[in-house]
Order: C-alpha cells, then sequence, then structure tokens
C-alpha cells in the first residue's frame, strides 16, 4: 500500500507540476504575442492644397492667390522700359526701389523712373529718363538720388547707343549721382568710377558726421582694366592692390556733391592675424551632399544701421557683421559660413538691431529654386541672433508653397514691417511672389501673409516676378522685372490683427533705402496699446477676463471727450489701475510676453500723461 500510496502521490506531483508548466508556458506565450490592433480610427483629413499651387499662367490675366494681402494699385513699366523684342530682357528689367516724401524712384537696367504715390492705391508715373548700364539700384538722400551702374554698356552721358570699344573713356561702371531737387528733370551732377562697378551700393548717413554722406560701393564683375581706370588691378591676393577683396566707400560732401570720390577700399575679409586679404570663405562646397559658393572676394549687399553702429554684409560665401562707427574705416566683427548657402545676397536687421536676417539667392535669381524636390534650407533665409555683437545661427526660413519650373524662385529683397512686439518681414520672391513673415522666436518663422500670381509663361521660364517688397508708410510696394509696380495693403487675420496693422500705419518716414536702417518709434497711442494686447491674448499670457476688462477700459479711455477733462481723467485713471497688476500677473510668463506687457503699460502711461 506504501508503494501504491507513494506512486499516487507522484502521479498526483506530477500532475500539479505539468498544470503549473503548462500555465507558464501559456504565459509566456501569451507574453510574446503581439499587442491587440487598436480599433481602427478616422483617417486625419488631408491639408488643402496651397492655393498658390497651379496658379494659371499669363502676363496680365494670371492667376492669383493672397492670404491677408490685398493689390490695392498697379501700373505696367512704361512703353520705353519695355523690352522691344517683345520679350523678358535684363537690359529691360525693373529692380530696386526708394522712397522720399510722396513719391517713389524705381529703379531699371536701363535707367529709372519716378511715381507719385500721394494716393498710394494710384500711383501716378511722373518722368522717366533712360540711362542704360544695369543694375539701377538707386537711394536718395534730400535733394541727390544715387544709382548703381556695372554692365559694360553704361555711358557717362547715360546715352543709349552703348560702348563698342574694349577700352574707353566714355564707359561708365560705379555710382552716379544726381540732383532731383526738380523732378522733371533730374541732372547728373557726379559720376564715380569704380574697378568693379556697382552692383548695389549703401547709402550711410553717420549722425556723427553732418558734412558728408557715404556711399558703400558693392561690385561683383570683373575687374577693369588699369588702361581704362588708373590704379584698377584684377589679379589675386598676392597683389596688395587687387581691386577685390574689399568694397568701395565714396565721400560725398553735402557742400559739393560733384567733389565725390572713393575715400578708401577697407580689406574687411582680411585674416586678422596674417593680415592677408583673402581671410574668409576660399570658394568650393563644405562636403558631400552641401552647396558650392563661390571665394568670398566681394559683397553683393551691405545694410547699415548707424543707429547702433553696425552693418551686416551678405558677401558670397559669407555672412559678415561690421562695426562702422568710423564709416571710412569698417572693422569685421564676426563671419558665419552655411553649408546651405550658394551666394550670401543681402541683410536686414529687425528694428532692435538684435537680429539680422541674411538671404540666399542660389541660382542667381534667374531659376527655379522653389520647387517641391528644392531643399528647404536652401535659396532661403537664415535668421542669425546678434549677441555681444556676434552672429548666432537662429533658424531657417522659406516660401512654403511649392513653384513651377517655369518661375524663377529664391529669397530676395524685402524690409520690416512695423508691428511694435514682434518681428516682421516682408519679402519678394520673383515669380514666387510676395510673402510675410514673422521671425519673433529666429527657431520657428512663420508665414502670416502672402500674394501670388501664376507664371508668366507656363511653357517655359521668362525671367519676372518681385526683385523687391518693401513696406512704407502703411503700404507694401513691390517692383516686378516684368509687370511693373504694385501696391498692397496688409489685411487683418488669425495671426494678425488689424490693431497690429493700424500700429504699423502710425510710423511714418520722410526717407527709405532698403540698406540705410535705423529704429523705428511709435507715439504714445492707444492703438499701440491695442496692439499689444492684441499680441498677449493671442499667446494667452493673460487670463481672458483681463483681456476683455482691459480692453473695456481703453475703449473708455479713447472715447473719453477731450473737452470733458474730469470724466477723461477719471476714464485713465481706471486704466491705470487695471494695469497695476499686469506685470506680476504675467511674470511666468515667456520673455517676450513679459517685454510685452511692460511695453502696454509704459504706452498708457503714456498716453495719461500727454492727456494732462
Amino acid at each position: 500500500m506504501r508503494g501504491t500510496q507513494t506512486a499516487a502521490m507522484s502521479l498526483v506531483r506530477l500532475g500539479l507540476c505539468g498544470s503549473v508548466l503548462v500555465a507558464s508556458l501559456f504565459a509566456v506565450t501569451e507574453a510574446q504575442q503581439p499587442p491587440a490592433a487598436p480599433p481602427p480610427q478616422p483617417a486625419a483629413p488631408e491639408a488643402p492644397p496651397d492655393p498658390r499651387v497651379g496658379l494659371k499662367p499669363g502676363i496680365d490675366d494670371a492667376g492669383v492667390a493672397a492670404l491677408n494681402l490685398e493689390l490695392v494699385g498697379h501700373l505696367p513699366k512704361p512703353e520705353a522700359f519695355s523690352d522691344p523684342t517683345g520679350g523678358f530682357s535684363l537690359n529691360f528689367a525693373n529692380s530696386d526701389l526708394a522712397f522720399k516724401g510722396t513719391h517713389l524712384y524705381l529703379g531699371n537696367f536701363h535707367g529709372f523712373n519716378f511715381y507719385n504715390i500721394e494716393d498710394p492705391r494710384k500711383p501716378e508715373l511722373r518722368v522717366s529718363v533712360p540711362c542704360p548700364g544695369g543694375q539701377g539700384d538707386l537711394s536718395v538722400y534730400r535733394n541727390l538720388m544715387f544709382m548703381s551702374v556695372e554692365q559694360t554698356r553704361g555711358r557717362i552721358d547715360c546715352g543709349t547707343q552703348g560702348v563698342e570699344a574694349p577700352v574707353s573713356a566714355e564707359r561708365f561702371r560705379g555710382v552716379r549721382i544726381f540732383d532731383i531737387s526738380n523732378l522733371e528733370k533730374p541732372r547728373q551732377i557726379a559720376a564715380v568710377q569704380t574697378c568693379r562697378g556697382s552692383h548695389t551700393h549703401t547709402l550711410l548717413v553717420d549722425p556723427k558726421d553732418k558734412s558728408n554722406v557715404y556711399i558703400y560701393g558693392s561690385g561683383t564683375s570683373s575687374v577693369r582694366s588699369a588702361e581704362e581706370l588708373a590704379g584698377c588691378s584684377g589679379l589675386g591676393p598676392e597683389d596688395p592692390n587687387t581691386a577685390l577683396f574689399s568694397i568701395d566707400v565714396i565721400q560725398v560732401p553735402l557742400a559739393s556733391p560733384e567733389q565725390a570720390r572713393v575715400v578708401n577700399r577697407p580689406r574687411i575679409f582680411a585674416d586678422p592675424k596674417t593680415g592677408a586679404v583673402a581671410g574668409l570663405w576660399p570658394g568650393g562646397d563644405h562636403g558631400r551632399g552641401t552647396q558650392r559658393s563661390s571665394v568670398t572676394n566681394q559683397c553683393h549687399d551691405v545694410t547699415v544701421f548707424p543707429e547702433i553702429g553696425l552693418a551686416a554684409g551678405a558677401c558670397s560665401g559669407n555672412g559678415i557683421l561690421l562695426d562702422i562707427s568710423d564709416p571710412v574705416n569698417p572693422v569685421r566683427l564676426d563671419h558665419v559660413s552655411d553649408p546651405s548657402f550658394a551666394y550670401w545676397h543681402s541683410a536686414t536687421f529687425n528694428n532692435d538691431g538684435t537680429k539680422v536676417v541674411f538671404t540666399d539667392e542660389w541660382g542667381g535669381g534667374t531659376q527655379p529654386r522653389c520647387r517641391a524636390t528644392d531643399l528647404p534650407t536652401w535659396g532661403a533665409n537664415a535668421i542669425f541672433d546678434i549677441d555681444n555683437r556676434k552672429l548666432r545661427f537662429g533658424g531657417y526660413y522659406k516660401l512654403p508653397a511649392a513653384q513651377t519650373e517655369q518661375e524663377n524662385c529664391v529669397a530676395h529683397n524685402g524690409s520690416i514691417i512695423p508691428v511694435p512686439g514682434r518681428d516682421i518681414m516682408v519679402q519678394g520672391w520673383y515669380q514666387g511672389g510676395v510673402t510675410v513673415f514673422d521671425f519673433t522666436e529666429s527657431s520657428k518663422p512663420v508665414e502670416i501673409a502672402y500674394f501670388d500670381r501664376g507664371p508668366i509663361d507656363g511653357s517655359k521660364l521668362l525671367v519676372a516676378g518681385f526683385w523687391s517688397t518693401y513696406w512704407y508708410n502703411g503700404f507694401i510696394y513691390g517692383s516686378d522685372l516684368g509687370r511693373g509696380l504694385d501696391v498692397l495693403r496688409l489685411t487683418p487675420g488669425p495671426q494678425l490683427s488689424q490693431n497690429e496693422i493700424d500700429a504699423a500705419a502710425l510710423v511714418k518716414l520722410d526717407e527709405f533705402n532698403a540698406q540705410h536702417q535705423s529704429r523705428l518709434t511709435w507715439p504714445a497711442s492707444f492703438v499701440v496699446a491695442r496692439a499689444y494686447l492684441d499680441q498677449l491674448d493671442r499667446s494667452k499670457a493673460l487670463t481672458t477676463d483681463r483681456v476683455t476688462s482691459l480692453r473695456a477700459a481703453i475703449d473708455r479711455a479713447d472715447k473719453a471727450p477731450q473737452n470733458v477733462p474730469a470724466e477723461r481723467r477719471a476714464a485713465l485713471e481706471q486704466l491705470d489701475q487695471l494695469t497695476g497688476p499686469l506685470e506680476a500677473e504675467a511674470a511666468k510668463a515667456p520673455w517676450r510676453d513679459q517685454v510685452r506687457v511692460k511695453a502696454l503699460v509704459s504706452t498708457i502711461r503714456a498716453v495719461r500723461s500727454l492727456s494732462f
């Protein structure tokens, strides 16, 4: 029995062990199975196609797409400034813009045109002056206008017959100076010859020098022979007198501008340790899969900000930062390069002078570089923060709508739109149209408005589109190479309020030259206060109740009659009391919103102080 019991007990143990083993195997097997698939979810809706894609081609009847930008005025190019063959030759292309008072000055490779913009919606052509020589960039100061000339067909006398001889005393390449006291009869009073001509130029008004203005000339073409212009050398960096690796500094005495002359060719690309003039990018690419860019021996554009003593140079293979406290002798403070950049083309500071936007003219402006297959960091903007007079990369911005093979497109010229509390820029992209983007956060730029037309031709590439788009006294003016002059107006949307647009329009300029920036300021106004409040509401830095009460209080104070001082004082005091706790309430908000809160409070207090 004992043996039988032992055997039975063993069978029981075996059965128990088997049950445990089976359970264990089942547990392991179950654990190794993939998790059950989640229940099917509805597919996310596809984003609607960008309205700029697939626009109808045409010259006067092209399809149009716009967001928060409205075309309010247009004039075609004057007949004398259109290609006589009916094509779109660059020899008749519109170029850059300048502004003075109620007049707009539009450069052209064939000369220049003046427009009356007293009513921006109805620009009027005032005078046309043929004066070939390309590129025709203009700037204005008081009664003087300056014009860049680089092509070898340019003549000293502005003649249209060109210059046939390889070496000629009649040829002009450099910066023309006109007296425009009589706008109907602009008169050339000086023609400053330079070794490489002037592709672009920069007007520099030094706040410490009341007797002169300065022109930084940027030549990008071949060097003239010494037989045509003494002192010119096209030899490489081994020649200490080479006309390469420098810019031209032209001094213009205001009392006698006809005596303007080149006073320096500073070596802003030199190696600070060795003094070698070729101290920056030597040319080539940055490695496999990167852009190839030319040697840095020239600047395309130099933008100056005299109030802060800085200039930013877009110089072929580098972006550079300059100290211009001595305008005749600019000194390089820093330089950067970028493996995505083919050609550093232009530079724009933000209004505080704490950032600079550099553009990359990949393809030279004549090629389609905004296709769906093109990298978003090539032919784009690079945004740099300025920290202790050094450049620190922030982020890229590129036109987000894919363009066709028939549309030349790349980042080109633009300007700041003075919306208080934000960094906003409008920019031309040739046939990519116009874009307005916010780069308040350097690493997260975002488009907030655009205007675009379909290509000039749907079957082949013809070079046209927006060369420049600049904000001036409440409107945006666009120079289209082929179509003429456009005037646009901002309209409100989720990312830009009417109050912000109205606040920008309060900034009034007497002159505007894109490559000479000054700090823009806003008057003490409830319009400006409302703009700051809209921004704080958008970012949720203040509670909804707080925003609502502040808006009501601002409206009440704004409407309080001037001729009833007691009522107005009471409304302003109530508003002032509401602003008291704002800074504490926003203490945990991002730094940018804390700055806006302080600006809102100071604006309201400034309005109050002006009222009594």
